[in-house]
């Protein structure tokens, strides 16, 4: 196996692990498992799938996360960032259609990482990226109204808008017993970190919520009424079957899985790097969340990612190596085997108020309102893909938002590129190149200069430029110094004026062609149109041969 491509995990062993380091990642490892216990739940059954299911993805997912992983402290499992995606899929094709959007997504980020498109997911922009996930907060916690309030609904609601006048139509069937099981567990987890930052606040929630529930008797919906028994073992593996006439339909879902995976994931990466100053794999880590995607639907999960919030939970519990994502899959395995028939006593409302809290800390509704004052351009983008996410559809936002992105990155780029007319800056004694300062040019001599990278969205500049000059001169002078890349399209509006040169009976000259640009011109065949005694790498010598021409020309005239 390549070097770049060794896991975390055996490079860490690889270079000692005590029994210290090992007791370490074991508490750690617990104490994350705790964590991550009742967000499976609750991510699981916001998704549309039964609660189980979000388990046996923490305790798949999570381990084979943990074991290729390219980062140290990275804890893999179902996350909120999916849930708005997946419970669109479950509800239009079922879970078939899930497992297989799952395995063609962990397909897609083996591919990623191998390909090592690791560094390309960092161009993401950022506004991107708070535009959809502040959107899929508020669809989570739009969502979780219904539990949270136990509100009976004469139908399924379909889209944000339904939903909302669905509630508010339904209000009068609230139950004030599941509205206050709701509360509770809400202050209980916003106000236990100011008492101890020991216990877990969502576990402290369900076991408050759980036990009044059942002392009481009160008349609340509960897991086990929705949705029966949580079985305590994993289920055995079974493929997913690859359905070919649902492939058009599904594979933008499976993009999305993806693209979300890998930016999510990476990003609790960077998260856990900054914590701890170390330095993960990117590529490593895209090929382990393939693999740990591609496994969770065998295993009856849904997609998996790196989570940020158990990610940093783990590494302020003490974690030294991928060993104490081992240990949180094993705890909640043995949850699994142990107490599954406990946890169909939950209160439904218990874990919708976890999901609120959830909901504000993914909305990062600061920083959203702060983005507010950057540039027009990049509220557009944030704006457009809120929206989308909240009112059409995540994948939809996400394509659109990787394209108004790109637009605008090219709009940067061109804006950058300069083309100056060397002869009018003369004449207006702005020119401040010491090569040319204080130049007298001959009759029939233009120069101009291009800045900057010189692709497809500057070439109608360049053009326009270069047309401001009234008469046919006799020389033309292109300074391309300052050129750093060039692509097929600037390539082509070289090659045009070169025609339009020959035509009019201008010597065209290209000068300050460094190494780099004269391979390019010549794979392209721009040399050869052009001539390699028109080009040159210093403004001299190009000077110098549009002088001697001219003198020619004046002598033969």
């Amino acid at each position: 196996m390549s070097k770049s491509f060794v896991p975390t995990l055996f490079s860490e062993l690889k270079k000692g692990y005590s029994f210290k380091s090992f007791y370490n990642d074991a508490v750690s490892g617990a104490i994350v498992g705790v964590v991550a216990l009742p967000l499976a739940i609750a991510f699981a059954i916001a998704s549309g799938v039964n609660p189980a299911q979000g388990l046996y993805t923490a305790i798949i997912a999570g381990f084979i996360i943990s074991f290729l992983g390219g980062s140290k402290f990275q804890i893999g499992g179902p996350t909120g960032a999916f849930i708005v995606v997946v419970a669109d899929i479950v509800a239009k094709f079922g879970y078939s259609g899930l497992a297989m959007a799952t395995f063609l997504a962990g397909i897609m980020l083996v591919i990623f990482g191998l390909f090592r498109f690791g560094t390309a997911i960092k161009f993401i922009p950022y506004p991107m990226t708070i535009g959809f996930t502040s959107g899929i907060a508020l669809i989570i916690a739009v969502t979780q109204v219904k539990d949270f309030f136990g509100l009976t609904l004469t139908r399924s609601p379909e889209g944000f808008i339904d939903k909302i006048f669905l509630y508010t139509s339904s209000m009068d069937s609230l139950n004030i017993y599941s509205a206050l099981i709701g509360l509770l567990s809400i202050f209980i987890i916003v106000l236990l970190p100011k008492v101890t930052r020991k216990l877990p606040g969502s576990i402290v929630a369900i076991l408050a919520s759980t036990i009044l529930v059942s002392i009481f008797d009160l008349p609340v919906d509960t897991i086990g009424k929705l949705f029966g028994e949580i079985p305590s073992s994993l289920p055995m593996p079974s493929l997913p079957v690859i359905d070919l006439r649902l492939l058009p339909a599904i594979l933008p879902s499976a993009i999305t899985i993806a693209l979300l995976g890998a930016i999510e994931s990476l990003l609790s990466a960077v998260v856990a790097d900054g914590m701890k100053g170390t330095k993960h794999n990117s590529n490593v880590e895209l090929v382990a969340q393939g693999i740990a995607n591609i496994a969770s639907p065998v295993f009856g999960g849904i997609p998996a990612t790196g989570a940020i919030a158990r990610t940093a939970t783990n590494i302020k519990s003490g974690a030294v190596s991928p060993v104490s994502g081992l240990m949180h899959a094993f705890t909640l395995l043995a949850i699994l085997l142990f107490f599954a028939p406990y946890a169909k006593l939950i209160p439904m409302s218990c874990l919708a108020g976890i999901l609120l809290v959830v909901a504000y800390h993914m909305s990062e509704w600061k920083v959203f309102v702060k983005l507010l004052k950057s540039p027009k351009p990049d509220i557009a983008v944030m704006i457009i893909t809120f929206l989308l996410t909240v009112f059409i559809d995540l994948t939809v936002a996400i394509e659109t938002g990787v394209v108004l992105s790109a637009l605008l990155f090219m709009n940067r780029m061109a804006s950058t590129t300069e083309v100056r007319h060397i002869n009018k800056e003369l004449d207006d004694d702005e020119i401040d190149d010491a090569d040319l300062h204080g130049r007298i040019f001959p009759k029939g001599l233009e120069i101009f200069e291009v800045f900057g990278p010189f692709f497809f969205g500057a070439t109608n500049h360049f053009k326009d430029t270069l047309s401001i000059v009234d008469y046919t001169p006799e020389v033309l002078i292109l300074r391309l110094r300052h050129i750093n890349m060039i692509d097929a399209t600037a390539l082509r509006a070289l090659q045009d004026i070169i025609a339009k040169t020959q035509s009019d009976g201008t010597r065209l000259i290209l000068s300050g062609v460094n190494d780099d640009l004269m391979e390019v011109l010549q794979k392209s065949g721009t040399t050869t149109l052009v001539g390699e005694n028109n080009i040159y790498n210093h403004i001299e010598i190009a000077l110098e041969v549009a002088e001697r021409y001219l003198d020619i020309k004046k002598a033969d005239s």
